[in-house]
């Protein structure tokens, strides 16, 4: 398994994990999802999308903030993954990230999961 991490410890705001699990990749953001971190996921998303992984899965269970700046990026990430033939899945969503996505009426553009487990077993795209 490939694993590589991005973002700074310096910041402490936002670290990412990516990871590949068969045709998946696996991007996991842990921390605050803002408009000052929200390149340091948008770039592995984008770099996942680049080396061919179409099916992108959103491990969300670690992420403790997001607002609409975060929430744009993963929209961005989820038409440009939908362009070549996936999509984005979203999984293990804490309350407070889950309320966002529900008042925006972003949840109804996702595939969201209980857990990546679920959203890896979930193969169809």
């Amino acid at each position: 398994m490939d694993h590589g991490t991005v973002g700074s410890a310096q910041s402490g705001r936002l670290l990412v994990e990516v990871r590949e699990a068969g045709t998946s990749a696996v991007v996991t953001p842990a921390g605050e999802l803002d408009h000052h971190t929200a390149d340091l996921l948008r770039e592995p998303l984008e770099e996942c999308l680049a080396k061919g992984f179409s099916r992108l899965v959103v491990d969300c269970s670690r992420l403790e903030f997001c607002d609409s700046t975060g929430l744009n990026v993963l929209l961005g990430a989820r038409l440009k993954a939908e362009a070549a033939g996936g999509g984005v899945h979203l999984a293990g969503m804490l309350p407070v990230v889950a309320r966002v996505f529900e008042i925006t009426g972003a949840e109804a553009v996702f595939t969201v999961h209980d857990s990546v487990e679920d959203a890896l077993a979930d193969g169809d795209g």
